[in-house]
């Protein structure tokens, strides 16, 4: 059986910038939505082993269909968009990501996707060209109305079990339904679709309802939330404090190893040669 670490993403996966990430006993820290995929069915976790020949044909040819046409637009959403990565990305990640990890994780994940959002399509992509972006959510836009014409009034793509491209379609769905963003035109067209919104909502009352939530917490915490937390932890301050000085010990130990800050040891004699001759260029 696979051990499933609830710190991993805090971890080794942070020390890379790569998620999403699984911790295992066997094969240490996987990678990559597919190789986890690969990996849990080798442990016998299989979604899909009721599926027919002809629905395992349809998970590939959706799932290729997400990561060419929808895939791109979310990456823009979220990374490239400069009002949504400024106002709740950056900051969604920041305050998830442990001190001092998330100084530069966030940067290191938004450089990675731009280059991501680049491969995925080709040496013609620019971020400031708007003929490319607008192409690039009209793609989107037409994968979201073919999900919902696909589903239709099914519970699930392939019947009244969830299949893993259940899995795959509501790791998309779901964030870009529920998060709140500056600016979405993908929120607003998935919220045209009925269908796709019931089908999001059932999953998460299924398999995500706890503690009276029917879903973590999916944006940046307010101003009145960070007031409250500043009343019920009376230390939160000094914590900071600490955090900060921290930090800075560990920049000027950084500086002092690196040799970008040397410390000379000066004799008594010099030290008084220095300080006259600092004395004359004073008096010039």
């Amino acid at each position: 059986m696979p051990h499933f670490c609830p710190i991993c993403l805090l971890t080794c996966p942070l020390l890379s910038g790569r998620l999403p990430a699984l911790k295992t006993r066997q094969d240490g820290v996987i990678f990559q939505t597919s190789k986890i995929i690969t990996h849990l069915k080798k442990q016998k976790y299989n979604a899909d082993y009721d599926l027919s020949a002809k629905q395992a044909a349809d998970t590939l040819a959706f799932i290729s269909l997400l990561e060419e046409k929808l895939l791109p637009a979310l990456i823009h959403t979220f990374w490239v968009d400069a009002k949504n990565y400024v106002d709740h990305t950056r900051k969604w990640y920041a305050e998830t990501i442990p001190f001092p990890l998330n100084f530069f994780i966030p940067n290191q994940m938004h450089k990675r996707h731009l280059e991501r959002l680049q491969l995925i399509r080709g040496e013609s992509w620019r971020e400031d060209d708007e003929t490319l972006e607008k192409q690039l959510y009209t793609d989107a836009l037409e994968c979201l109305t073919l999900l919902s014409q696909r589903l239709g009034t099914h519970r699930f793509f392939f019947g009244d079990s969830p299949a893993s491209l259940d899995a795959y379609i509501f790791s998309h769905l779901a964030l870009v339904l529920n998060v709140k963003l500056p600016s979405s035109r993908l929120q607003q067209h998935l919220r045209s679709l009925p269908n796709l919104c019931q089908y999001c909502a059932s999953i998460l009352t299924i398999y995500f309802t706890r503690d009276g939530e029917t879903f973590p917490r999916l944006s940046p915490k307010s101003p009145t939330a960070e007031s409250s937390d500043y009343e019920e932890e009376p230390n939160k301050r000094r914590n900071q404090i600490l955090s900060v000085a921290v930090g800075l010990l560990a920049m000027v130990g950084y500086a002092l190893l690196s040799g970008i800050v040397s410390i000379q040891r000066v004799s008594e004699d010099k030290a008084v040669e220095l300080g006259l001759a600092l004395e004359e260029d004073e008096e010039d």
